[in-house]
């Protein structure tokens, strides 16, 4: 069975956002959470320790979602938007630490 052009770029960006998104996701959303362990206090390998624990799950999700999603451009914009949000609140909450 041949996948029609329109299908296969569909599915090509499923599995880009699912593996780029995602880790743009994971990114900011580790980032972000290590920058709010910071500004409460926190040590830095703790809150640290404590992101990367929960990267893994939020990778996962990102990833399931990506394939469950109905609309594609909600998968990037949620994915790679909200990844460089989280990144750039992070840059502007430890910029303001110093």
């Amino acid at each position: 069975m041949q996948l029609a052009p329109s299908r296969g770029w569909q599915v090509g960006s499923r599995i880009a956002a699912a593996i780029l998104g995602g880790y743009l996701f994971v990114w900011g959303f580790t980032t972000f959470g290590i920058a709010l362990g910071l500004a409460i206090g926190s040590t830095y390998g703790d809150a640290q320790t404590t992101m990367y624990l929960l990267a893994f799950i939020v990778f996962l999700i990102a990833f399931i979602w990506a394939f469950t999603s109905a609309r594609l451009w909600r998968i990037w914009a949620v994915l790679a938007g909200g990844g460089s949000l989280m990144t750039g609140s992070a840059w502007l909450i430890t910029s303001g630490l110093h």
